[in-house]
Protein backbone atom coordinates (compact mmCIF):
# COMPACT_ATOMS: atom_id res chain seq x y z
CA UNK A 1 0.00 0.00 0.00
CA UNK A 2 1.28 3.24 -1.01
CA UNK A 3 0.62 6.60 0.90
CA UNK A 4 -0.43 9.84 -1.37
CA UNK A 5 -0.06 13.43 0.33
CA UNK A 6 -1.76 15.82 -2.06
CA UNK A 7 -1.64 19.59 -1.33
CA UNK A 8 -1.74 19.26 2.64
CA UNK A 9 -1.87 22.28 4.66
CA UNK A 10 -2.86 22.82 7.96
CA UNK A 11 -3.19 25.54 10.74
CA UNK A 12 -3.25 25.30 14.47
CA UNK A 13 -5.41 28.37 16.21
CA UNK A 14 -4.74 30.47 12.69
CA UNK A 15 -1.25 30.10 12.55
CA UNK A 16 0.06 28.10 9.54
CA UNK A 17 1.97 24.91 9.93
CA UNK A 18 2.04 23.29 6.82
CA UNK A 19 1.40 24.62 3.28
CA UNK A 20 1.17 23.07 -0.19
CA UNK A 21 2.37 19.11 0.86
CA UNK A 22 2.33 16.72 -1.81
CA UNK A 23 4.25 13.09 -1.76
CA UNK A 24 4.81 9.93 -2.49
CA UNK A 25 5.70 7.11 0.10
CA UNK A 26 6.17 4.03 -1.95
CA UNK A 27 5.70 0.39 -0.96
CA UNK A 28 8.44 -0.94 0.67
CA UNK A 29 10.23 2.12 1.09
CA UNK A 30 11.22 4.47 4.34
CA UNK A 31 10.84 7.92 3.69
CA UNK A 32 12.58 10.45 6.38
CA UNK A 33 11.53 13.48 7.13
CA UNK A 34 13.55 16.29 8.33
CA UNK A 35 13.42 20.03 9.09
CA UNK A 36 14.17 22.86 11.67
CA UNK A 37 12.31 22.85 14.76
CA UNK A 38 8.72 23.77 14.27
CA UNK A 39 8.07 23.10 11.03
CA UNK A 40 5.34 20.48 11.34
CA UNK A 41 7.16 17.17 11.15
CA UNK A 42 5.14 15.70 13.69
CA UNK A 43 2.11 17.23 12.83
CA UNK A 44 2.23 15.52 9.48
CA UNK A 45 3.06 12.31 10.50
CA UNK A 46 -0.57 12.84 12.74
CA UNK A 47 -2.04 13.84 9.46
CA UNK A 48 -1.09 10.82 7.96
CA UNK A 49 -1.87 8.32 10.89
CA UNK A 50 -5.35 10.30 10.66
CA UNK A 51 -5.34 11.54 14.31
CA UNK A 52 -5.63 14.79 12.81
CA UNK A 53 -7.27 16.21 9.87
CA UNK A 54 -5.82 18.52 6.97
CA UNK A 55 -7.19 21.84 6.96
CA UNK A 56 -6.55 21.59 3.02
CA UNK A 57 -5.60 18.70 0.92
CA UNK A 58 -6.06 15.14 1.74
CA UNK A 59 -4.03 11.63 2.19
CA UNK A 60 -4.80 8.65 0.38
CA UNK A 61 -4.33 5.17 0.48
CA UNK A 62 -3.12 3.66 -2.45
CA UNK A 63 -3.99 0.32 -3.15
CA UNK A 64 -4.69 -2.96 -0.32
CA UNK A 65 -2.69 -3.32 2.83
CA UNK A 66 -0.23 -6.86 2.75
CA UNK A 67 -1.86 -9.96 3.61
CA UNK A 68 -2.26 -10.44 7.43
CA UNK A 69 -2.18 -6.98 7.71
CA UNK A 70 -4.48 -5.98 11.11
CA UNK A 71 -3.52 -2.73 11.30
CA UNK A 72 -2.68 -0.08 8.11
CA UNK A 73 -0.99 2.44 10.11
CA UNK A 74 0.94 2.16 13.25
CA UNK A 75 2.92 4.09 15.03
CA UNK A 76 6.60 4.01 17.28
CA UNK A 77 7.25 6.53 19.22
CA UNK A 78 10.03 7.99 21.07
CA UNK A 79 8.96 6.97 24.25
CA UNK A 80 8.44 3.52 24.16
CA UNK A 81 4.97 3.67 24.98
CA UNK A 82 5.15 0.78 26.73
CA UNK A 83 2.46 -1.14 30.16
CA UNK A 84 4.98 -0.97 33.02
CA UNK A 85 3.17 -4.30 34.83
CA UNK A 86 3.39 -5.97 31.27
CA UNK A 87 6.14 -8.54 30.34
CA UNK A 88 7.74 -8.02 26.73
CA UNK A 89 5.12 -10.80 25.26
CA UNK A 90 2.04 -9.08 26.73
CA UNK A 91 3.11 -5.81 25.64
CA UNK A 92 3.07 -6.98 22.11
CA UNK A 93 0.24 -9.68 22.99
CA UNK A 94 -1.65 -5.97 23.60
CA UNK A 95 -2.18 -5.40 19.89
CA UNK A 96 -3.42 -8.51 18.78
CA UNK A 97 -6.10 -9.35 21.93
CA UNK A 98 -8.97 -7.27 19.92
CA UNK A 99 -8.76 -8.82 16.36
CA UNK A 100 -10.32 -12.78 17.12
CA UNK A 101 -6.85 -14.32 16.99
CA UNK A 102 -6.78 -17.88 18.69
CA UNK A 103 -3.82 -18.17 21.56
CA UNK A 104 -1.97 -20.46 19.08
CA UNK A 105 -1.86 -17.54 16.29
CA UNK A 106 -0.98 -15.11 18.86
CA UNK A 107 1.87 -16.75 20.32
CA UNK A 108 2.58 -17.45 16.91
CA UNK A 109 3.00 -13.83 15.89
CA UNK A 110 4.45 -12.92 19.50
CA UNK A 111 7.32 -15.54 19.20
CA UNK A 112 7.88 -14.47 15.52
CA UNK A 113 8.59 -11.05 16.18
CA UNK A 114 10.51 -11.58 18.90
CA UNK A 115 12.75 -13.71 16.59
CA UNK A 116 12.86 -11.14 14.24
CA UNK A 117 14.10 -7.92 16.83
CA UNK A 118 16.34 -10.21 18.91
CA UNK A 119 14.20 -10.52 21.96
CA UNK A 120 13.45 -13.77 22.46
CA UNK A 121 15.45 -14.51 25.62
CA UNK A 122 13.47 -11.27 26.82
CA UNK A 123 9.91 -12.70 26.60
CA UNK A 124 9.25 -12.52 29.99
CA UNK A 125 11.19 -9.70 31.13
CA UNK A 126 9.46 -6.45 32.44
CA UNK A 127 9.95 -3.14 30.81
CA UNK A 128 11.83 -2.20 34.10
CA UNK A 129 14.37 -4.83 33.50
CA UNK A 130 15.05 -3.37 29.82
CA UNK A 131 17.85 -0.99 28.72
CA UNK A 132 16.28 1.78 26.58
CA UNK A 133 17.26 -0.06 23.35
CA UNK A 134 15.54 -3.01 24.59
CA UNK A 135 12.72 -1.17 25.30
CA UNK A 136 12.37 0.32 21.79
CA UNK A 137 13.30 -2.58 20.13
CA UNK A 138 9.58 -3.72 21.93
CA UNK A 139 7.95 -1.00 20.60
CA UNK A 140 9.30 -1.89 17.01
CA UNK A 141 8.19 -5.67 17.87
CA UNK A 142 4.80 -4.47 18.86
CA UNK A 143 4.24 -2.28 15.46
CA UNK A 144 5.45 -5.50 13.47
CA UNK A 145 2.70 -7.75 15.12
CA UNK A 146 0.28 -6.38 13.38
CA UNK A 147 1.82 -6.27 10.22
CA UNK A 148 0.78 -3.00 9.27
CA UNK A 149 0.95 -1.50 5.92
CA UNK A 150 2.62 1.46 6.75
CA UNK A 151 5.09 2.20 9.88
CA UNK A 152 4.81 5.74 11.15
CA UNK A 153 7.89 6.68 12.76
CA UNK A 154 8.29 9.89 14.99
CA UNK A 155 11.61 10.20 16.57
CA UNK A 156 12.03 6.66 17.71
CA UNK A 157 15.84 6.50 18.62
CA UNK A 158 15.98 10.01 19.57
CA UNK A 159 15.64 9.44 23.79
CA UNK A 160 18.72 6.80 23.36
CA UNK A 161 22.59 7.22 23.61
CA UNK A 162 24.68 7.20 20.13
CA UNK A 163 26.06 3.94 21.24
CA UNK A 164 22.70 2.10 21.02
CA UNK A 165 21.02 4.62 18.33
CA UNK A 166 23.97 3.04 15.97
CA UNK A 167 22.71 -0.17 17.51
CA UNK A 168 19.29 0.27 16.47
CA UNK A 169 20.11 1.55 13.01
CA UNK A 170 21.60 -1.42 12.39
CA UNK A 171 18.62 -3.24 13.56
CA UNK A 172 16.59 -1.47 11.54
CA UNK A 173 18.58 -2.04 8.51
CA UNK A 174 18.38 -5.67 9.61
CA UNK A 175 14.93 -5.78 9.44
CA UNK A 176 14.41 -4.48 6.68
CA UNK A 177 16.89 -6.23 4.29
CA UNK A 178 14.85 -9.60 5.67
CA UNK A 179 11.21 -8.32 5.17
CA UNK A 180 11.17 -4.89 3.69
CA UNK A 181 8.40 -2.74 4.85
CA UNK A 182 7.16 0.69 4.50
CA UNK A 183 7.70 3.66 6.56
CA UNK A 184 7.57 7.52 7.58
CA UNK A 185 10.26 8.25 9.37
CA UNK A 186 10.24 11.60 11.36
CA UNK A 187 13.61 13.03 12.91
CA UNK A 188 15.97 16.17 13.42
CA UNK A 189 19.25 13.47 13.28
CA UNK A 190 20.84 13.93 9.62
CA UNK A 191 22.64 10.98 10.27
CA UNK A 192 19.69 8.74 10.83
CA UNK A 193 18.48 10.20 7.67
CA UNK A 194 20.65 9.51 5.54
CA UNK A 195 21.23 5.76 7.46
CA UNK A 196 17.90 4.47 7.15
CA UNK A 197 15.88 6.43 4.15
CA UNK A 198 15.49 5.75 0.75
CA UNK A 199 14.43 9.63 0.65
CA UNK A 200 14.68 12.39 2.62
CA UNK A 201 11.91 14.63 2.32
CA UNK A 202 13.38 18.38 3.40
CA UNK A 203 10.66 20.82 5.22
CA UNK A 204 11.14 24.73 4.96
CA UNK A 205 10.63 26.19 8.63
CA UNK A 206 6.87 27.24 9.96
CA UNK A 207 4.60 26.83 7.26
CA UNK A 208 6.37 23.54 6.19
CA UNK A 209 6.75 23.07 2.43
CA UNK A 210 8.90 20.62 1.13
CA UNK A 211 12.00 22.32 0.20
CA UNK A 212 13.34 19.71 -1.21
CA UNK A 213 13.18 15.50 -1.49
CA UNK A 214 16.83 13.59 -1.31
CA UNK A 215 16.89 10.24 -3.04
CA UNK A 216 19.15 7.61 -1.65
CA UNK A 217 20.15 5.22 -3.82
CA UNK A 218 23.03 2.95 -1.75
CA UNK A 219 21.38 -0.23 -0.85
CA UNK A 220 20.71 -0.06 3.02
CA UNK A 221 22.53 -3.06 3.97
CA UNK A 222 25.97 -1.21 2.20
CA UNK A 223 25.35 2.09 4.31
CA UNK A 224 27.96 2.14 7.06
CA UNK A 225 29.00 4.65 10.10
CA UNK A 226 31.91 6.92 8.53
CA UNK A 227 30.54 6.08 4.76
CA UNK A 228 32.02 8.84 3.12
CA UNK A 229 28.86 9.47 0.66
CA UNK A 230 26.69 9.17 3.56
CA UNK A 231 28.49 12.11 4.90
CA UNK A 232 28.42 13.87 2.07
CA UNK A 233 24.66 13.81 1.78
CA UNK A 234 24.03 14.32 5.36
CA UNK A 235 26.20 17.63 4.37
CA UNK A 236 23.85 18.28 1.60
CA UNK A 237 21.04 18.03 3.57
CA UNK A 238 22.64 20.25 6.47
CA UNK A 239 23.34 23.06 4.02
CA UNK A 240 19.66 23.11 2.91
CA UNK A 241 18.40 23.42 6.61
CA UNK A 242 21.10 25.80 8.17
CA UNK A 243 19.99 29.36 7.82
CA UNK A 244 16.14 28.01 8.41
CA UNK A 245 17.40 25.74 11.44
CA UNK A 246 18.96 29.18 13.14
CA UNK A 247 16.12 31.51 11.95
CA UNK A 248 13.63 28.88 13.51
CA UNK A 249 15.53 28.61 16.67
CA UNK A 250 15.36 32.47 17.01
CA UNK A 251 11.83 32.98 16.14
CA UNK A 252 11.19 29.89 18.73
CA UNK A 253 13.11 31.49 21.32
CA UNK A 254 10.77 34.77 20.93
CA UNK A 255 7.25 32.26 21.50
Amino acid sequence: MDIRLSGISHLYDGTEVLRDISLEVPSGKIVCIVGPSGCGKSTLLRLIGGLERAAHGEVLQIGAPPAGCLNPLTYVFQDFALLPWRSVAGNISLVLEDHGLDKAKIRAIIDDVLTRTKLGDFRDALPKQLSGGMKQRVAIARALAVNPAVMLMDEPLSALDAQTRELLMDDLIGLWTRMPFTAVYVTHNLAEAVRLGHSVVVLSRRPGRIREIVTLDMPLAERHLGDPELERQQQHLWGLMRDEARAADAELAHV
